[in-house]
């Protein structure tokens, strides 16, 4: 696993991963979100409740929208790792599963961040007005008053990245000494940065999948998500409606979800 995670660094033209990467790999990161009507607060679990997020519809004409790039070929079929990815997910023999969990969520942020620091030049507030999943899906904010605000794609993403960063910082949620055992609503947490890291991958390939062809860097992007989902379902960090959408309001990346299924790259 941590080869493949590696790997994604070299090839991005970025160093290993390690517990403490340097500052210049990933974006900077607001030390403190501010706690307004237009910005709502992030800075625990408890307040992750208080704001938590939904979507609403993007807009009302999805019928004149080309099928995505991702989903065609051979985009579709980039990857780095060929197979099924039930081996690479699987618990190794006396880990402990939050601690396994653990290490593979800050693994996820910390390749996310760095895919998204090389795009980060292209979502700009000008060019992602809103964070935009899909035709019809944009995810909107539940600010402190309790209103749904839509963002700029970059302001909220840097909000989701700085909380996920600040929770994995804290060594309560993400415990890193000896004998500090993991909280009783550690599973509850790993889904809520679940949930959030799946929104930035589905904007991601949503917005700025040209991008990445660009770079030619798919095949890495398409595995670390694969793995993501693969992760995800194994251990129950993942809901259905957040891969899939509602009715009216899809998520783009529930059909490359049903897209690898059929492929069997994911479980089905």
């Amino acid at each position: 696993m941590a080869q493949f995670f590696n790997s994604i660094g070299r090839s991005m033209g970025r160093g290993p991963n390690t517990r403490q990467p340097h500052p210049n790999q990933i974006p900077k990161r607001s030390p403190v979100l501010p706690a307004s009507s237009s910005a709502p607060s992030f800075n625990s679990a408890s307040d992750q409740n208080q704001n938590e997020i939904y979507s609403e519809p993007a807009s009302p004409n999805p019928a004149a929208q080309p099928k995505p790039l991702y989903l065609c070929n051979p985009f579709v079929k980039a990857a780095l790792v060929k197979g099924n990815f039930k081996t690479i997910v699987a618990q190794p023999r006396y880990c402990d599963l939050n601690e396994w969990v653990a290490v593979n969520i800050y693994d996820f942020y910390t390749n996310l961040n760095m895919f998204y620091g090389i795009l980060a030049e292209s979502c700009t507030p000008s060019n992602c007005r809103t964070m935009s999943a899909g035709p019809t899906l944009d995810y909107t904010w539940i600010d402190s008053s309790r209103k749904q605000v839509k963002l700029p794609a970059p302001t909220y993403i840097d909000y989701v990245m700085s909380w996920v960063q600040q929770t994995l910082d804290n060594g309560k949620d993400f415990p890193t000494k000896i004998g500090v055992e993991f909280q009783h609503n550690f599973p509850t947490i790993a889904k809520q940065i679940y949930r959030q890291l799946l929104r930035v991958f589905a904007h991601i390939y949503h917005g700025h999948f040209t991008h990445l062809l660009h770079l030619s860097a798919e095949g890495h992007f398409n595995s670390l998500f694969a793995h993501f989902l693969a992760f995800g379902k194994q251990y129950d960090l993942l809901d259905h409606k957040d891969i899939k959408g509602r009715v009216g309001e899809a998520v783009g990346v529930g059909d490359l979800w049903e897209k690898w299924k059929e492929m069997g790259i994911l479980e089905a």
